[in-house]
């Protein structure tokens, strides 16, 4: 799959459940639209850091008053992700990163918007990164993806170069649980983690007043994600309470390789068997899975949806724990398990498997 073309084509999380038509996705899509009014307030109350944005009123660029010439000549040629944010969440939020603010403006102007309905917020974008990570805090632990890569490797799925590494730690462990050591990987988790730790009870107050924040051993509890980058050490770029709440009872696994079973990371728990039905991207289209089937992919985008919903479970070569398609498969409660690595190729169309997405395996049950 040409990655420049699935980025062009892929979506945001609310539009993947708006496709499956999951309950609250209106209330996600809110979540989603607020994240970094949520961030700030971690950043006044606690300290956190995070990709602080520059905003303006579509109105303040249509009126290309004073403040944003001034805003545009001092940063225009700096790299950002622009969000262009309706004030009624039932209107499309638009996004576009990566470029000069300068484009980013072009852009913007391209979609035509009324001005009187949006914000638009030009965020910092990092040139580097050092670790990209999306993770979960609830009240078992630690648990989540980390890759060098930028994060939307994360968050899409795709990557190209390397599988991201899982980590683990429960409340009661002492190190983490790693699916592949890396340098300086543990210190970076004990760092992000440590801005979540909140043992003041006056701010844990104040953000349970704020945000209706939840806390467990001294942690914030949540969905987050986080950069690291030479420029600017390292940010949060995500805290989402609603997420946190359908991941609760979370448990990241890291998976072990045995002979004659394929091993991959869990998407969504549960057990199924059925008949394996390899789709590749470019048939996708003109495909059709039953219920006693199992979909097996290089990774999912939205074009597989209709057959995720009719799957008896999923299983990929590609994607992360806590990737778009994994929530949706949750939603779903369709049994999934991602980055096997060798799903399409070790697997035969029509053999009988058994997915065990307990335990992060799929068992051959005939040759």
């Amino acid at each position: 799959m040409d990655p420049i073309e699935f980025y062009k084509q892929q979506v945001n999380m609310t539009d993947w459940l708006k496709a499956i038509g999951a309950a609250g996705t209106e209330a996600m899509q809110a979540e989603d639209y607020e994240k970094r009014e949520r961030l700030k307030v971690l950043n006044r109350v606690i300290g956190l850091p995070f990709d602080k944005p520059t905003q303006f009123s579509g109105q303040d660029i249509a009126d290309n008053t004073p403040e944003f010439q001034e805003f545009m000549k001092e940063h225009g040629h700096e790299l950002c992700a622009v969000r262009a944010i309706p004030y009624d969440a039932s209107h499309q939020k638009l996004r576009m990163r990566g470029h000069t603010i300068t484009k980013a403006l072009e852009w913007y102007l391209d979609q035509h918007l009324d001005p009187a309905l949006y914000r638009v917020d030009f965020v910092p974008h990092p040139s580097t990164h050092i670790w990209s990570t999306i993770f979960i805090v609830n009240k078992l632990g630690v648990f989540g993806e980390v890759t060098k890569g930028s994060h939307e490797q994360l968050t899409q799925g795709l990557y190209t170069d390397h599988a991201p590494i899982t980590f683990a730690k429960h409340w009661t462990d002492d190190a983490w649980q790693l699916s592949e050591q890396a340098d300086g990987l543990a210190l970076y988790l004990d760092e992000a983690v440590g801005f979540l730790r909140v043992t003041d009870a006056a701010q844990q107050a104040e953000l349970v007043r704020e945000l209706q924040a939840e806390f467990a051993h001294e942690h914030l509890l949540g969905y987050f994600e986080t950069v690291q980058s030479e420029e600017w050490g390292t940010w949060f770029i995500d805290y989402n309470r609603l997420l946190g709440k359908s991941y609760e009872d979370y448990v990241a696994t890291i998976p072990t390789v045995s002979l004659n079973e394929l091993s991959g990371q869990i998407g969504n728990k549960g057990v199924a068997r059925g008949r394996v039905r390899i789709v590749p991207f470019d048939m996708v289209a003109a495909a059709t899975v039953t219920g006693e089937e199992v979909l097996v992919c290089d990774m999912t985008t939205p074009q597989y949806v209709p057959l995720m919903q009719q799957a008896a479970a999923i299983v990929t070569d590609r994607g992360g724990i806590l990737a778009h398609a994994a929530i949706v498969a949750r939603e779903l409660g369709k049994p999934c398990i991602v980055g096997t690595k060798y799903a399409t190729t070790q697997l035969k169309e029509g053999q009988l498997v058994e997915v065990d997405a307990f335990r992060g395996l799929v068992r051959a049950l005939e040759q």
